[in-house]
């Protein structure tokens, strides 16, 4: 049975209240990482300001916390990036995304990775890490003494494609040093890995945080492909909508579906952050005319604002010995009251991020 049409602003709208976007809110820190589905985490400050931006009163030290109790980890997940997890869900999932490690492995690498003697070079780091945690650039020196002329990234990369670990916390005011160590999953938490994958618990976690979607936009969540006669076995467990352009959305049924005229507060974003990494449509939070000032060569993915839910410009802080800036950078002319709450909302944003004893200043950059 064919669904009801869902608009773009409906989808935006959805997305928002289920980032925790259109309003605060004030929840333990692990509720909301799952809630999320993860935070996108290879660079370690933007997590903490993902959370800023979505709790009432949240603390860095809330986030640093919940690391070293070990109730969050820090580990390659989706898209075989690293993420920030509840501990649950890593050892829930692990199993079920981990085809898309292995397949980002031969993405990268070719025929470097194809002709790995995987087995020997799982085994030996499991030994290695059992005595005690070891960074990537202690397990490439080993692997390298294991396998000599082989590409040690290479091999590293295979490892953590298949041994389940997880970054151990090292402190700051970010939660990691710049050259993290690695301790074996199980080991650092204390509990096994599910051996059997869990798909319908992946989807119902991606629908939960990003929903309605496609299954494309689950596939370029989540790194896995072809997952489309999977998932047709869960589909009776699910709504179907569709978009204006008649695709097929799934959702839980009963997730919730804001009026489209919701009203949508100012919001920083921070850069890599998962609400706009995690479509393969992504005009529900980004329109295609924006979208190349944001996602940049090599990976890069920009801190964005949000104004009426929509990205609106990027942002950026500089830092001096005299002073802290936040400039923003609009796309478009904005009228003088969003400036003006941008403003009042920079100002605390900066206040959160510290770090700097000297002036604190937001400036807005000239349009072209």
């Amino acid at each position: 049975m064919t669904g009801r049409i869902l608009t773009l602003r409906e989808l935006n709208r959805a997305t928002l209240a289920r980032q925790m976007l259109l309003e605060r809110e004030s929840l333990p820190v692990p509720h909301v990482v799952k809630r999320l589905a993860g935070l996108q985490a290879q660079v370690t400050s933007p997590p903490y300001v993902g959370l800023w931006t979505r709790l009432e009163d949240f603390r860095a030290g809330d986030l640093t916390l919940a690391l070293e109790k070990r109730r969050v980890v820090r580990a390659a997940m989706m898209r075989s990036t690293l993420h920030l997890v509840t501990a649950e869900d890593y050892l829930l999932l692990w199993s079920t995304i981990q085809p898309a490690l292995v397949r980002a492995l031969g993405a990268f690498f070719g025929k470097r990775g194809r002709e790995l003697e995987i087995e020997k070079h799982v085994a030996s780091s499991r030994m290695w890490l059992a005595q005690k945690p070891r960074n990537q650039g202690e397990l490439r020196s080993l692997l390298s003494e294991l396998e000599p002329g082989r590409d040690p990234a290479a091999m590293s990369y295979a490892v953590r494609s298949y041994l389940p670990m997880v970054q151990v916390p090292s402190g700051g005011r970010w939660g990691y040093s710049n050259r993290p160590a690695y301790a074996l999953a199980e080991d650092w938490l204390g509990r096994q890995i599910s051996e059997s994958g869990d798909l319908r618990s992946l989807v119902f976690r991606y629908l939960a945080a990003f929903g309605p979607a496609t299954v494309m936009d689950l596939q370029a969540w989540s790194g896995l492909v072809r997952l489309k006669g999977q998932i047709e076995e869960i589909k009776p467990e699910l709504r179907v909508y569709r978009d204006e352009e008649g695709r097929e959305l799934l959702d839980l049924p009963d997730a919730p579906l804001p009026h489209p005229d919701t009203p949508a507060p100012i919001r920083f974003v921070p850069d890599y952050d998962n609400l706009v990494l995690s479509h393969a449509d992504r005009r529900r939070v980004i329109s295609d005319e924006h979208r190349p000032r944001v996602f940049l060569s090599a990976g890069r993915v920009r801190a964005t604002f949000l104004v009426d839910g929509f990205v609106a410009g990027a942002w950026k802080i500089e830092k001096s010995r005299r002073q802290a800036e936040l400039q923003i950078e609009p796309f478009k002319p904005l009228p003088q009251d969003v400036r003006d709450s941008l403003r009042t909302e920079g100002e605390t944003l900066l206040r959160f991020v510290g770090g700097h004893t000297g002036e604190l200043r937001v400036r807005f950059a000239d349009l072209p």
